[in-house]
């Protein structure tokens, strides 16, 4: 264990009017002009040595409060927070550099203060340069830097000291995507050597993709603690669910007419599906329920592996439970980070269901043209709402219903998905386009090859 936290709380004065700090300060703060704002409250876990772990929750949840108690630069108002080993803590954008110093005073700077001799910081100076790759900027004063420019340097000297514990609080989100995934593989490599890593993000892509245990934050009080597949799927339901509350203030009121409870008749699909392979998390306001899910081929045999460049059918069926006046079904399709990867629902696709009178069942397929995806698992969210495509209430969302590999496809997918492409050489525009700059070398033939190379 490298870190223990017992009881913490942590907060700060408040005051109505700059004056009052100095009426308290003349009373030798006998007497409160002030009111507590409580950042921390009861804060107890622990992390153990060589753990990946997150922390995540909205913005002034209390996160960055808890790296800098765990950095030692804020001490906690009640309990203990523990921590054993060297740390390395890329907490703000160039937080202890000195703007008017240049890049290479101030990595000397930020290696002294973090336990690095005079001697130990020449021996890794060239190689932090290297990393930062700011070139002839190191010379130059902090001041003159970017603020990508300046979370480089920052990041390459906190991983160049030889950390026990490294604190990451959101610096890599203001990086180019190139600076971004170089410092993901060196997280990943400090990983792999045994080196503790608190991260706090709101990218909860990353969260998953790198962390073993995480910590929501609410208000400044732990929500949960254990698996950051666990922990995150809750927390996007959550966030979801106040969505959803948002938008429901917003909307206009409905019209009687449309949710009168005989609007609708009870009417029941000819085929149901009643069954939910898989219920990670489950959320809404219960006014519907989805009863089943599946993904089909076209003769309706069920599929348990996706193939790249076919069509498939995912079929939802949903039971209303209560009279739902403008039903929406549809799903989400997640990648192997838990990361949104597309989705889409009746409304989406131009298709307005009749009101659902409680009792009324109705199934929807949806028939999709796979691209050609990357090899990996996929995993279908079914959810029924009520409402409009920009004001609704979630009455129930499944999360990671059902899962599914995506096979190779015949050629290599690079990122992502493979777009269908045609390929022409040497051949011509369009002559309408030709106007735009295009230069021609008038150098054609009647019986010249159109050059046209398709797959």
């Amino acid at each position: 264990m490298v870190a223990e936290f017992s009881g913490v709380s942590k907060s700060y004065p408040v005051y109505a009017r700059p004056v009052d700090r100095l009426r308290e300060l003349l009373t030798f703060n006998l007497l409160r002009y002030h009111t507590d704002f409580w950042a921390l409250r009861d804060i107890a876990f622990d992390i153990r040595r060589g753990e990946t772990f997150c922390v995540i929750g909205e913005n002034g949840a209390g996160k960055s409060t808890l790296l800098q108690i765990l950095a030692g630069i804020l001490a906690p108002t009640t309990g203990t927070a523990r921590v054993i080993g060297k740390v390395a803590a890329l907490l703000e954008l160039g937080s202890g550099f000195n703007p008017e110093f240049t890049g290479r005073d101030n990595v000397y700077l930020n290696a002294a203060i973090l336990g690095l001799s005079r001697k130990e910081t020449d021996v890794r100076f060239a190689s932090i340069a290297e990393f930062a790759e700011i070139g002839d900027f190191i010379e130059q004063p902090v001041k003159t830097y970017s603020s990508g420019m300046t979370v480089r340097l920052a990041f390459a000297v906190a991983i160049h000291v030889d950390p026990e514990i490294l604190l990451v609080d959101e610096a890599l989100t203001v990086g180019d995507i190139y600076f971004r995934q170089r410092c993901m593989r060196k997280v990943h490599e400090l990983r792999q050597r045994g080196v503790t890593i608190l991260f706090v993000s709101h990218s909860m892509g990353d969260v998953k993709a790198i962390g073993d245990r995480a910590l929501w934050l609410e208000n400044g009080r732990m929500k949960e603690i254990g698996p950051c597949d666990q922990v995150v799927t809750h927390y996007l339901a959550a966030m979801a669910e106040k969505d959803t509350a948002y938008l429901e203030l917003k909307a206009p009121a409905p019209s009687e007419a449309t949710t009168a409870p005989g609007a609708a008749l009870v009417t029941t699909a000819p085929e149901v599906l009643t069954t939910i392979p898989n219920i990670d998390h489950r959320h809404g306001d219960g006014r519907a329920e989805v009863l089943g899910i599946g993904v089909f081929n076209t003769f309706g045999d069920p599929l348990h592996l996706l193939e790249p460049d076919t069509r498939i059918i995912v079929r939802v069926s949903a039971r209303a439970l209560q009279p739902i006046a403008h039903p929406n079904l549809g799903f989400m399709l997640r990648n192997h980070l838990g990361i949104d990867f597309t989705g889409t629902n009746t409304l989406r696709e131009g298709h307005e269901l009749p009101p659902m009178a409680a009792g009324g069942i109705v199934t929807v397929d949806f028939h999709l043209d796979l691209p050609s995806l990357y090899p990996s698992h996929f995993s279908f969210s079914p959810a029924i709402a009520d409402g409009n495509l920009t004001h609704y209430k979630m009455c129930d969302w499944v999360d990671n219903a059902l899962t599914l590999q995506m096979g190779h496809s015949d050629g290599q997918v690079y990122g992502y998905l493979h777009l269908p492409c045609r390929v022409e050489v040497n051949s011509r525009l369009p002559r309408s386009t030709r106007a735009n700059g295009i230069a021609s070398t008038g150098a054609t033939s009647p019986a010249a090859p159109t050059g046209v190379v398709s797959w």
